[in-house]
This record gives C-alpha cells, sequence and structure tokens, in this order.
C-alpha cells in the first residue's frame, strides 16, 4: 500500500498503482472515508505497474505503462499520476504517448465514496481478510454531476449526516455518469495530456468553487512544503557514521513530522498523533510516550501535548467513557466515528502518571517555571484521580476496571482483549493492578514532589509525595516480586490480588521509572535480558517459556519498538550499558530490514531462526512512539541528561563506548533556552554549548 499524510486528521491509503479501491483505502478527514473508490482504466483495464512511491510525508508518485488492450502496442503511454494530500487532495495525471504513430484510447476513472467512519473500515484491516466478521460497510453515495462545472458532489444521506459532502472537480471535459468520467483521447507522437482532479471533503455541507479551490490548494501546497523545511531546520542535524543510526533518525524526523496534527483550542498547537492509518488522533498515552521520546529533538510537540491534554482532561464522573475528574483523555474521535464510538474515551490508566512524568521532563530540560506553574491545576487534578478513583479499593495501587460497555478491557498500554494472562494461559480477571504503572506512579509522585518543593512552593505537598512514593515502591516489591524462574515481577496484580506471573516485558519499564530496588536489579536484567524474553532482535512483549507466547500476537510475545526503548533507557539508569547498548544495536539492525521505518510492532521469532525480522501484518507505519524509539536511542547511547540545577547538559555514557556505533555528531540541540553541540568521538562524548 502506498500512503501519504498530513497533519494526523487527513491522510490517503491506496495501492501501488494509485487506485483506491479495496475495503480499507481511501481518502479520509476527520475519521471518516470521503473517498472510497478512485480507479484509473485505460480502454477497460487497468494500466500496469513501474514504479511508485512517496515524495514527501504529503506527496506520492505512480507510475504506469498501458495494459494490451483496445488495440494499444505494449509499451505506447506512459502514465504519471502525482498526488498531494493536504486538507484537500489532490491528483494530477500525465499521459504520453512515447510512439512515432498517433494513438486513440479512452481513459476512465471511477468514483465513489461510502462515508465509512474510520472504525468500519478499521474492523476490516483487523479481521484480515474476512469481512463477514465485521460490520458492513455502507454502500456507495449517490451523487449529484454537474457536467458544465466538471464536478460531482456526493451527499451523505444517513441519519444525523445530512452536512457530510465530497465535491470531486475535474479540470477538463469528458462524459461524466454516475460514478465514472471517460475521456476519449487522440494523442499524437510524443504529444501528452493531463487532468486534474480536486477532492474537497466537507461536514458542514459546504461547496467551493473550482477558482476558489485552485487557489486554496495552490496556498497549501507552499505552506505544508515550508512547514516541513521549518521542522527540519528546527530539529538538531545529526552526522553519525553509523548508517542505521543516521538513516534511521532521518525517517524518524519525517514520520514524526507526518504526524503532527493540530489539537485543541490553539490553531498553532502540534502534537503526534498515534499513528497511521487508524490512529490518526490524540492518543493520551503514545502521545505522552512519544513527546518523552523526543525531547532531543525540542520541547515544542510536549508544549503542545500538555496543553491539549490538559484542555481535555476529565472534570466529570461518566460511566459511559470510563472517565472520573482528573483523568488523561485516552483517544478522541471526530466526524462520524465520534458518533458511532465517542469523541472523547478515557479507558486508560496509564497516561495520567505519565502525563506528570512529561510536564516534570519539560521542566527538567527548560526550567520553564511558568509552564509548571499554568499547569499546576490539571496536575493536581491528575495527583487527585491517582489517590481517589484510580485506586478503585484503596489499596495504595492503581487499577482499572471498564465501565463502559463498549470500553476496552483492558487498560494499560497492552490493551489488547487477550493480554492479561497467567503463566499457565489463564485469562486474568479485572481489577487489574498492571505492575508499569505502579512504577509510573512512583516516578510521577517524586518528580512532582520536585515540582512542589521548587516551583509551587509547598513544601508540605513535596513530603507527603515522596512519603508516598516511598511506601508505594516498598509495598509493590512486596506485592508483585515472584522468587521463581531466578526473580521477577508480577505482570500485574488480579481481582484477588494474585501476582499475574507470566514474565513480560513490563519490567523493563520499572527499570525505566525507578521503582526498582537495587538488589532486585541483577535478577531483573538477566530476565529482561535472557533467552526467554530476548529475540535476538529486541526484547519481546511475553516469554517464550509462557504457555500464552505466540510471536505473532499482538501483546503475548512480538517485539514493539518503543517497549525496548524505554527498556534500554531503563538499564542505562540503573548502568546497565552493555545490556542497553545490545538492544540498541539490534533495535537499529532491525530498522534497515523495514527501510529505516521502525513498525509499531513486530514478530517475537528467534533472531536465530530468521534472516530478517518478520513483520506484523496490521501493524502502523508510520507510528507515533516507533518513529520515537532512534531519537530516544540516541539519548540513550550519548547518555545525555539535563542537569537542571548548573543548567547544562551532561552525558552518563562510559568513556568507551564500542567502536560500531563509529563517530556521531548531533548540533543544535535545546535546552535551557540555548543550543549545544554533542560529539562521540573516539567511544566519548563531548559536550559544548553553541
Amino acid at each position: 500500500m502506498a500512503t501519504t499524510i498530513l497533519d494526523g486528521s487527513t491522510f490517503c491509503i491506496s495501492d501501488d498503482d494509485g487506485d483506491i479501491a479495496d475495503s480499507t483505502s481511501g481518502f479520509f478527514a476527520k475519521d471518516t472515508r470521503f473517498l472510497s473508490l478512485l480507479r484509473l482504466t485505460v480502454n477497460g483495464e487497468r494500466p500496469l505497474h513501474l514504479s511508485s512511491g512517496r515524495v514527501e510525508y504529503f506527496s506520492a508518485a505512480f507510475y504506469l505503462r498501458n495494459p494490451l488492450a483496445g488495440g494499444l502496442p505494449q509499451d505506447a503511454l506512459t502514465i504519471a499520476r502525482h498526488r498531494f494530500v493536504g486538507d484537500n487532495m489532490q491528483e494530477t495525471i500525465v499521459v504520453e504517448n512515447e510512439t512515432l504513430n498517433s494513438l486513440a484510447f479512452e481513459l476512465a476513472i471511477d468514483i465513489g465514496t461510502d462515508f465509512a467512519d474510520i472504525m468500519s473500515v478499521k474492523e476490516h484491516d483487523i479481521t484480515l481478510g474476512h469481512p463477514k466478521d465485521a460490520l458492513p460497510l455502507p454502500p456507495l453515495a449517490k451523487c449529484r454531476i454537474d457536467e458544465g462545472q466538471r464536478e460531482y458532489v456526493f451527499s451523505d444521506s444517513g441519519e444525523g449526516n445530512e452536512g457530510t459532502r465530497t465535491q470531486v472537480i475535474f479540470s477538463q471535459p469528458g462524459e461524466y455518469e454516475t460514478s465514472r468520467v471517460s475521456f476519449r483521447l487522440e494523442l499524437a507522437p510524443r504529444a501528452r495530456w493531463e487532468v486534474r482532479i480536486d477532492v474537497v471533503p466537507s461536514l458542514e455541507g459546504e461547496v467551493s468553487s473550482s477558482k476558489l479551490i485552485e487557489r486554496h490548494f495552490g496556498e497549501e501546497r507552499q505552506r505544508v512544503s515550508d512547514a516541513l523545511s521549518a521542522w527540519k531546520l528546527r530539529v538538531p542535524q545529526l552526522h553519525a557514521s553509523w548508517d542505521q543510526l543516521q538513516l534511521s533518525i532521518d525517517q524518524s524526523v519525517s514520520d514524526l513530522a507526518a504526524l503532527r496534527m493540530r489539537g485543541g483550542n490553539s490553531d498553532a498547537a502540534r502534537l503526534p498523533a498515534a499513528g497511521m492509518p487508524w490512529f490518526m488522533t490524540v492518543f493520551g498515552r503514545d502521545t505522552i510516550v512519544t513527546c518523552l521520546q523526543t525531547l532531543l529533538l525540542g520541547p515544542e510537540l510536549a508544549w503542545s501535548a500538555l496543553e491539549v491534554l490538559g484542555e481535555l482532561q476529565a472534570t466529570e464522573d461518566d460511566p459511559r467513557i470510563d472517565a472520573e475528574p482528573g483523568k488523561i483523555v485516552h483517544e478522541v474521535r471526530q466526524g462520524k466515528a465520534a458518533r458511532r464510538w465517542f469523541p472523547a474515551y478515557y479507558g486508560t490508566v496509564d497516561a495520567t502518571p505519565l502525563y506528570l512524568i512529561l510536564l516534570s521532563e519539560v521542566w527538567r530540560w527548560t526550567d520553564d517555571a511558568a509552564l509548571v506553574r499554568s499547569l499546576k491545576q490539571p496536575a493536581m487534578r491528575a495527583l487527585e484521580w491517582i489517590e481517589n478513583s484510580g485506586d478503585l479499593d484503596g489499596d495504595g495501587f492503581v487499577e482499572y476496571q471498564k465501565r463502559s460497555a463498549n470500553g476496552l478491557d483492558n487498560q494499560s498500554w497492552k490493551d489488547s482483549g487477550d493480554s492479561q494472562r497467567f503463566s499457565d494461559g489463564r485469562l486474568a480477571e479485572t481489577p487489574i493492578a498492571p505492575c508499569e504503572v505502579q512504577g509510573y506512579v512512583y516516578d510521577a509522585k517524586l518528580r512532582c514532589a520536585e515540582l512542589a518543593r521548587t516551583v509551587w512552593r509547598e513544601r508540605e505537598l513535596a513530603e507527603r509525595l515522596e512519603r508516598e512514593a516511598a511506601e508505594l515502591a516498598r509495598r509493590f516489591d512486596e506485592a508483585f516480586w515472584i522468587e521463581k524462574r531466578g526473580g521477577y515481577y508480577a505482570l500485574g496484580l488480579d481481582r484477588e490480588k494474585r501476582p499475574i506471573d507470566s514474565l513480560c516485558s513490563n519490567i523493563g519499564h520499572l527499570l525505566w521509572s525507578g521503582i526498582v530496588p537495587p538488589q532486585r536489579v541483577d535478577a531483573l536484567v538477566d530476565r529482561l535480558m535472557g533467552e526467554e524474553l530476548w529475540s535476538g532482535w529486541g526484547v519481546r512483549t511475553m516469554s517464550a517459556a509462557d504457555a500464552a507466547y505466540n510471536p505473532l500476537s499482538y501483546h503475548n510475545g512480538s517485539v514493539w519498538p518503543h517497549d525496548n526503548s524505554l527498556c534500554a533507557l531503563g538499564l542505562v539508569r540503573y548502568g546497565r550499558w552493555d545490556e542497553a547498548l545490545r538492544i540498541v544495536h539490534r533495535m537499529l539492525g532491525a530498522a534497515k530490514h523495514f527501510d529505516y521505518q521502525l513498525p509499531e510492532v513486530f514478530s517475537g521469532l528467534p533472531r536465530a531462526e530468521t534472516p530478517f525480522p518478520i513483520a506484523y501484518p496490521t501493524s502502523a507505519r508510520p507510528q507515533a512512539w516507533a518513529a520515537g524509539t532512534p531519537v530516544l536511542m540516541l539519548q540513550t547511547l550519548l547518555g545525555l541528561q539535563p542537569d537542571l540545577r548548573r543548567h547544562v547538559l551532561t552525558s552518563v555514557a562510559p568513556d568507551a563506548l564500542p567502536s560500531w556505533l563509529g563517530d556521531i555528531r548531533l548540533s543544535g540541540v535545546h535546552a535551557y533556552g540555548r543550543l549545544w553541540d554533542i560529539r562521540l568521538e573516539d567511544g566519548r562524548t563531548r559536550i559544548e554549548e553553541l
């Protein structure tokens, strides 16, 4: 599939010929499919493929040749399709006669839309070719044809959708029929012909004139191009002799630019959407983790995320959407998807402590006390949620249990329905207290204590939070530690407070949070990097020795890049550099096999048995926290940490890093309102202010 995307809310999925023709392709805006059919034929048959690909994240090109149909000789015509996706979509089709003879033929374009909401389309993707298990997709909508204006206007006839429109305008006159326009062409030798197709979506029933649309596209192309150039100039510039690092970072920078979306009440706010194609929206957990991973590129994404997620923070108790006061949103939807699902859904227990961690980390990189003061209210509400609604039974641990009939059964980052399993394969019953969430809460309380003491000037609050964090760490170790298999922490506690004893990658998040006491570190690292969890490409989500292990499952044996990036950072926190470097080396080695664009998830099959990592069939690409993974791994390699007290960047990296890293120069890192230059030469990291 070829994709072009922009701003997180508008994107196009097509096949490698540029056609939109199957159940999961289309042009999408505001979680609605505004075009579900765009198919090109020559003399009634599809052209033959030559080559295709994305040009930039907002544009793609498709190169074709004519089929042997209607008397056309082989390779007589070349056909180029140039597609641009912004707020609207524009395609230019160019046909050239490559022969010494005149050629006559028919070029036709089938068009249509079903106005399906994105959740329905996603179900057809997840069922992997078995749409009988998914809700049926709507039929193609009826249209009004204005041949004089060379346009089609499709309208949604569904109840409550009267304002939903798709306007399709052609630049050339042709023969206009329902769902098809055809052009009878005669091309002289070496002659060319082109047609432009403008596709304009609307939820408000708006229909624009062709002149206004043409001017809008011209302005928008310039705006999008300028925005990409500005982003690439603003982020730090990397020069690395290790190609896998250089190319992975280059791809990440482009993917993060593509995933930026407008959010909240400010048109200027840009924050990362979760992933292409089905999660091009605000996801609390994914958005926050991506911002934590990418602070090395600057604080702008994190500033926007903190602002927008603060605006969306729940203020009322609403069981229909699993909302409670102070809770950070899980998922936001627009348009028809919002009417079918929810405009906002709050079924996650980790986004709230992660929000506090992000607020603290931005402050540590910027010393922006004004930001921390301005967000004190959402921070205090988040702390109150952790203390009250988040702790369902008052035992000091944060648990989840869905209240919404349409909500998620599991509400930690491993949120698939079968992810919480005992080592014998039994499913755990909710309420469940996930292990990594207790680590996040521990870290969040210590960080908020620091903010309370330094910025909010509330010493009593700081001391209380520090006491609570220490007590949580003590009780967590008692309740979650399992002695068997060499010792490790349980995946969670079930409704009976029994440890869910499968061995999972979540233990790496505990190292990242700092909740692990020193005497447990060796055992935990041995489990994390032992052959049961370590696939050779990365840390698996579940141990191969557990009954529910499946290397092709979503959360029970697969490898997630973002998961590994947090594990590596956690290992560095405890000084375990050899293991952290092993994760980085193998993960960026895996990136090479995905054209340096790490997917959301890939198979946990052993590296010894596969010459390359095996793709997961419905994995999102690009996906925000997968795109953030190389950036955080670069920070990990360099050992970079902000020193708030001295207002400098420091490195905790050892003096003899391995030779395979080569030389690295990272110029223009933002910290404390200044720019920094970081070099890795001869295995040593050096930092200078520019």
